[in-house]
């Protein structure tokens, strides 16, 4: 590392330590402008900071007093807040499980004798957001308990069945079975309108190496899913290099049970992914059969593939003709400028509908709004 280097990685560091979001690409970029332009003139190394290392208009200020305490030794003057009223004093809380009554009531108590601004910790509101890969084993089992109120309910369709409506088609039945009880007179007409009832959910959950940090969580998700609307309504899939049908195991309440049994019906647990054979045989076996026909259709995957993209893609497009609708779930998609680059996803998502992340709890909430038809196109 040259002088130049050390210089430009020195300032770089007092303007991190000041609050400014200084990259390490934009560290490289200033060390080769000062090697461009050189350190004598003190306008050619302020440009060449300002034009590499300020990202925002707000940080100019920052990145002046840095420039003239690193590069021309004049001391480091931190700016002054604005003197304003003062405002009412601050109260911060912890919510608990236990204890919310308590806490809410001991807040009424406090407003009525002071005017004050209370701050509220929730730790099951930082869960919701927190991603599924970064969780311990405290925070699996808190966020399992919250996954047991997630109630499932996809898009409805019209059902052959008939309902007692104001208008529609006109109901002979009951339009003469009232008539008996007025001598056989017609005095009011009855009519009917078919009904509706929530279309089939299919979960497909790829449970291979690359998803091991959310398969947890996921497979927490088809418990929730399975039991509150009961096997039939929906059915739960595993994806690895083989497929595998787990509505039966974890159709059982007791969450740990149902997962366990799940465990030991998955042989190729955190294995690789064969995405388009095992959408081959659910096709062949269960989907074009009559599983997937109408119904919405749900694959949580990263799209990280061994097999052929042309197969998967092929697979997908199958799947796609006969269901409602195919949503692709993907927990990467959370990550900071992700672009679809894996070939399994690039192959599967001219056939998706939907593709929404599902890193958190949070974004599981909303993918039940998605599968219910909620901001659905």
């Amino acid at each position: 590392m040259t002088g130049v280097d050390r210089m430009a990685v020195a300032f770089s560091r007092l303007l991190r330590a000041q609050g400014l979001d200084v990259p390490v690409g934009c560290v490289t970029a200033f060390a080769a402008a000062l090697g461009a332009v050189g350190v004598q003139r003190r306008s050619s190394v302020y440009w060449a900071g300002r034009a590499t290392l300020v990202r925002r208009p707000e940080d100019r200020p920052t990145y002046d007093r840095s420039f003239e305490a690193f590069w021309l030794g004049r001391p480091l003057i931190e700016p002054q807040p604005p003197a304003g009223p003062a405002g009412p004093p601050l109260a911060a809380a912890v919510d608990s499980p236990a204890g919310d009554a308590a806490a809410e009531s001991d807040g009424r108590e406090d407003h009525e004798e002071h005017d004050a601004l209370s701050l509220r910790y929730s730790a099951s509101e930082v869960l919701r957001d927190k991603d599924f890969a970064a969780y311990t084993h405290a925070e699996f089992a808190q966020a399992h308990r919250m996954m047991a109120g997630l109630r499932l309910t996809g898009d409805l369709r019209r059902s052959r069945r008939w309902r007692p409506a104001t208008r529609g088609a006109s109901d002979l039945r009951r339009t003469v079975r009232a008539a008996l009880a007025n001598g056989g007179e017609p005095i009011r007409r009855a009519w009917r309108a078919p009904s509706e009832r929530p279309r089939r959910v299919v979960l497909l959950c790829d449970v291979s190496g690359s998803m091991e940090p959310y398969a947890r969580g996921m497979l927490r998700f088809l418990h929730a899913a399975v039991v509150g609307r009961g096997p039939g309504r929906v059915e739960a899939f595993a994806v690895g290099t083989r497929l595998t049908r787990l509505t039966r195991e974890l159709a059982w309440r007791d969450p740990d049970e149902a997962l366990a049994r799940a465990g030991r019906a998955v042989n190729d647990w955190s294995g690789g992914t064969r995405l388009g054979s095992g959408l081959r045989e659910f096709n062949d076996r269960y989907g074009v059969r009559g599983m997937a026909r109408g119904a919405v259709v749900v694959v949580l995957s990263d799209g990280w593939d061994r097999g052929d993209p042309e197969e998967l893609a092929g697979e997908m497009a199958r799947l796609h003709r006969v269901a409602h609708r195919v949503i692709w779930v993907n927990p990467l998609k959370s990550a900071p400028g992700y672009a679809p680059l894996a070939q399994g996803m690039a192959a599967a998502l001219p056939h998706v509908d939907r593709f929404v992340t599902g890193h958190s709890l949070r974004a599981l909430e909303d993918l039940i709004c998605v599968i219910g038809g909620i901001g659905a196109p």
